[in-house]
């Protein structure tokens, strides 16, 4: 699975890509214009992290919202305000950094059928 990882602690996107997301092809980007300028690419999952560099990550999931062919969406905040807000913007689940070592979970949970 291609998943873009928008995350502005390279240490933690390090990290918690060694550890959780080995099994996927993973694309690390520091801010929201690192995240547009990676989405001429397809991705199958974009985890967003609400307090970036360049602004928040409402902002770009907005955006995403509006495409035609668009991933699927984890808020990965490490706060309850900034998941709400990602959720608001049109994220499809959550997986806060004090639960990361669950993101294979809720990765497999978006594309399970209902």
């Amino acid at each position: 699975m291609r998943i873009l990882f928008v995350e502005n602690h390279a240490r933690f996107a390090r990290l918690t890509t060694r550890q959780f997301l080995h099994e996927h092809e993973v694309t690390i980007v520091s801010s929201s214009a690192a995240a547009r300028a990676a989405l001429n690419q397809t991705f199958d999952v974009v985890l967003v992290d609400y307090d970036l560099d360049d602004g928040k990550g409402d902002a770009l999931i907005g955006e995403l919202s509006q495409r035609n062919q668009r991933p699927r969406i984890v808020a990965i905040s490490s706060h309850q305000v900034g998941n709400a807000a990602l959720m608001a913007a049109g994220a499809n689940m959550i997986c806060d950094k004090m639960n990361f070592a669950k993101v294979a979970f809720v990765i497999a949970a978006l594309f399970e059928t209902p």
